[in-house]
């Protein structure tokens, strides 16, 4: 292992860029941070431990299992690569994951312009939990590398197939494929999501957390669905919405 003990180090500088979007999307890497995430098959580019960490019994079978730079840095440089104010000693740096077009299952996730990068995180784990392998978000959404996205994912992100696409190009693809599109909206022909009539191929559409989707997407619906609200809450949080109806959609696949 590598001891560094400056911040004029170029390793520590380009951590600390990885942090911003476009620095991610111009070396095609993003952040993680947790020992959590040492648990995780998905090879990283490099491993940075607080110093101390390395010795702990816990850590060391798991920093063997990578053939990645292993870096120590002390607490001072630490400080200035965590983002958590409990920070468990452990930040990964990995390449992007791998995603294609080309092998987009019969049903599909869409997110459209969902800016919170939590709730984006949170969709990936519920996604992969119900069985989701595709998720595509529509060009101006939020990045899915961002740092609390991948960490509200709890290590989903590197078993789903997620695509950027420009909206007018993702429903030309649609249409194409034949996917018949179940949009979430709040109409007067909307149906109770429990009345979903799917095809043999469909995508789940979810709008921003305060517009909702776009003129465009709702245009194009196929059908438009609702959860129902029973007290007196004005609406339910996007990640949670996606948790009630991907699990349904998974329930009316299996039958």
């Amino acid at each position: 292992m590598e001891y560094i003990n400056s911040l004029d180090n170029n390793t520590v500088k380009k951590i600390k860029k990885l942090k911003q979007r476009k620095y991610r999307e111009l070396n095609g890497e993003f952040i993680a941070e947790g020992r959590k995430f040492l648990d995780f098959s998905y090879e990283p580019n490099l491993i940075v431990l607080k110093e101390g960490v390395e010795n702990e019994e816990n850590i060391a079978p798991k920093l063997d299992r990578f053939k990645c730079r292993k870096l120590i840095v002390g607490d001072k440089i630490f400080k200035e690569l965590t983002s958590q104010e409990n920070s468990q000693g452990v930040i990964l740096v990995y390449p992007y994951c791998e995603s294609s077009l080309e092998k987009l299952e019969d049903n599909i996730i869409v997110l459209n312009n969902v800016q919170d990068p939590g709730n984006l995180g949170t969709i990936i784990r519920v996604g992969d939990a119900a069985g989701f392998k595709d998720i595509i978000l529509t060009k101006g959404s939020v990045d899915v590398y961002n740092e609390k996205s991948v960490r509200s994912s709890m290590g989903s992100i590197f078993n789903m197939n997620i695509v950027y696409m420009e909206e007018s190009e993702l429903l030309k693809l649609l249409k194409e494929r034949g996917y018949k599109l179940h949009v979430t909206a709040l109409e007067k022909n909307s149906i109770e999501y429990t009345q979903m009539k799917l095809q043999e191929k469909n995508v789940v559409v979810f709008g921003s957390e305060g517009n909702g989707v776009s003129k465009e997407m709702l245009e194009s619906a196929d059908e438009t669905v609702i959860i129902p609200i029973f007290g007196s809450a004005e609406s339910l949080n996007v990640a949670m919405a996606s948790g009630i109806i991907l699990y349904k959609v998974r329930e009316l696949i299996k039958r």
